[in-house]
């Protein structure tokens, strides 16, 4: 697969190429510091991929992805600003990547490329750090939150629902599934229904049969089990 990098900021693409160069499916084919030059070399190089940052002289990213006849290349979206992601989704990119572009990110939107498809259930996407943005979508709207702003998830059959500020979403995403993501200093699988985020705990009391009531800043409460509490209890302690 040939990717041509897109970034007005050399170090940037330097960086870039050298975070790809694990990846023997994706050939670097060029680079451009702009659209215009970016443009000049489609025809000839007839790239596969596009990492392509957004805000750029002159030309956006997104414009110049706008511009393109079809069928557009894929494309991944790398840039230090997180207020584009909803319209980088919008045009179907692949993923959205925020400089400092971190290798385990690059890897999972590197896995959900059609030719990796396969790779990419072999091989599932590294944890989300706290600091990870992830993009969100319910219908029509749409959110990019912080991994450490989501305090609950809660299994609803096929679906999970995701609580973080005033928002609870569905996303059609089992809870083991959504679990396999989630960092285990941070979120701790309270029972078989609920996961919870242990920096939003707000209060403990004992419960019934040696468990114990959890209380999460914003008011909801989660029961563990027996067994949960005593695995919570080892794990949360000095």
């Amino acid at each position: 697969m040939k990717a041509l990098l897109i970034d007005d900021e050399r170090l940037a693409r330097n960086e870039l190429r050298r975070l790809l160069a694990p990846f023997p499916e994706i050939e670097v084919a060029g680079e451009a510091a702009n659209a215009k030059q970016a443009r000049g070399m489609m025809a000839a190089l007839k790239p596969d991929l596009l990492f392509l940052d957004v805000q750029m002289p002159g030309e956006t990213g997104m414009e110049f992805l706008g511009s393109l006849e079809p069928p557009a290349p894929q494309v991944i979206f790398t840039t230090a600003y997180d207020e584009f992601a909803v319209k980088a989704f919008e045009m179907n990119a692949i993923d959205y990547l925020l400089k400092p572009v971190d290798p385990v990110r690059l890897a999972a939107a590197v896995g959900k490329l059609p030719s990796n498809k396969g790779r990419a259930k072999a091989q599932p996407a590294g944890r989300l750090a706290g600091s990870d943005k992830v993009f969100v979508r319910e219908g029509e709207r749409c959110w990019f939150v912080e991994v450490s702003q989501i305090r609950l998830l809660e299994s609803e059959g096929n679906y999970t629902r995701v609580h973080f500020g005033e928002a609870q979403p569905q996303l059609f995403r089992s809870l083991n599934a959504m679990e396999e993501r989630l960092d285990t200093k941070f979120f701790f699988r309270a029972n078989r229904r609920q996961i919870i985020n242990v920096s939003w705990i707000d209060k403990i009391e004992p419960w019934f049969s040696s468990g114990l009531l959890v209380q999460l800043k914003g008011g909801a409460k989660v029961e563990l089990s027996r067994r949960q509490a005593q695995e919570f209890r080892e794990r949360m302690s000095l």
